[in-house]
């Protein structure tokens, strides 16, 4: 895919009025959700609970993009038609998950690093001959007692930063995904802290990688206070709950795509 084709996609998956659709769940995740309304985990279920959703009807009036699990994106729908063709006949960008999630990092109890770097290139080049247009890597950062550490921070940044770059040389746009999680007892200061401090690692990470910003999309989460601190008073100089990109010291504004807003990229390359 051309620089212009993967910056368009981009601007497509932050379409003004419109929101991915995460349907990426794997085997095991599902079997959880199919559990609950009594149906059996099997292949021909999935594909069929992902038919339902993919062929309702106006779907893309609202959605750009679904993300894809490995399984999905090589599945057909009742009438022979594969997904990958029943969302681009909607107007909708097909997207797939690549990777293998978060694995306990070593010597940092209680903290993740994601996992799935290991013959990406050669999966990535696959799932765009498959039809897929972009791709999608969660990071997990935990706020708690010494938490998160700079080796955390420092390893999920290093990940999301290789995977960037080996998407957008097979021509996928990557999803940019550090989240914070909302767990814990920590206030709306101590989050906001800590997502400064993920989105700047991160941008970072970009940068040294040598990915385009024009050519990604930021999955950014929410800078709020955990959800067992309810009680707890924010001091007057703290925002109310809002989107982590917005911090105006953060790296992460002169991304050329959010997924919570659009916009073009600012600064390029950014400061370190």
């Amino acid at each position: 895919m051309s620089a212009n084709s993967l910056e368009a996609v981009a601007q497509a998956m932050v379409a003004p009025g419109k929101g991915i659709l995460a349907a990426d769940e794997s085997t095991g995740t599902i079997e959880k959700r199919l559990a609950t309304v009594k149906v059996e985990n099997t292949e021909e279920n999935r594909r069929a609970y992902r038919d339902m959703l993919f062929s309702a009807k106006g779907l893309g009036q609202h959605i750009s993009g679904v993300i894809l699990y490995d399984e999905t994106l090589r599945q057909k729908s009742a009438n022979g038609m594969p997904f990958v063709e029943l969302l681009s006949k909607n107007g909708i960008l097909p997207g797939i998950k690549v990777d293998a999630g978060a694995k306990d990092l070593a010597f940092c109890p209680n903290e993740k690093v994601t996992e799935g770097l290991d013959n990406l290139a050669k999966r990535c080049a696959e799932y765009v001959k498959l039809g897929a247009k972009f791709a999608k890597w969660r990071a997990v950062i935990t706020i708690g007692p010494d938490m998160p550490s700079s080796t955390c921070v420092a390893a999920n940044a290093h990940a999301l930063g290789r995977y960037a770059a080996i998407c957008q040389a097979a021509g996928l746009v990557p999803i940019v995904e550090p989240e914070v999680l909302m767990e814990g007892d920590h206030a709306i200061e101590r989050c906001e802290e800590v997502t400064e401090w993920t989105f700047n690692a991160v941008y970072e990470a970009l940068y040294l990688n040598r990915v385009v910003l024009e050519r990604s999309v930021l999955k950014p989460s929410m800078v709020y206070r955990a959800r067992t601190a309810r009680g707890r008073r924010a001091s007057t100089r703290s925002p109310s709950a809002r989107c982590g990109c917005s911090s105006a010291r953060c790296r992460a504004q002169s991304a050329a795509s959010c997924s919570c807003r659009a916009g073009r990229a600012t600064s390029w390359p950014p400061r370190i």
